[in-house]
């Protein structure tokens, strides 16, 4: 099984677009999905800052800010 790294915040509200996006895929794809927020890794923070939401997929970076759904999709195929 996939696994797909989803970099969120709090209160971000294409961070919880991107995570609809995920949830749409896992409709059709089983994965698993773990969500970190980058506010509690100051590495984390300064890597990602300004990309959030970032998707990995075996930490692979595939997408980043308003996530491409097909994109993710075939990268999980």
């Amino acid at each position: 099984m996939k696994k797909v790294t989803f970099y969120s915040k709090e209160n971000c509200s294409l961070c919880d677009k991107g995570l609809a996006i995920l949830q749409d895929i896992q409709k059709e794809v089983s994965f698993k999905v773990e969500i970190i927020d980058i506010y509690k890794d100051d590495q984390l923070l300064e890597l990602y800052q300004i990309m959030i939401p970032v998707v990995k997929i075996d930490d692979e970076l595939v997408s980043y800010g308003i996530l491409e759904k097909d994109r993710i999709r075939k990268r999980l195929l």
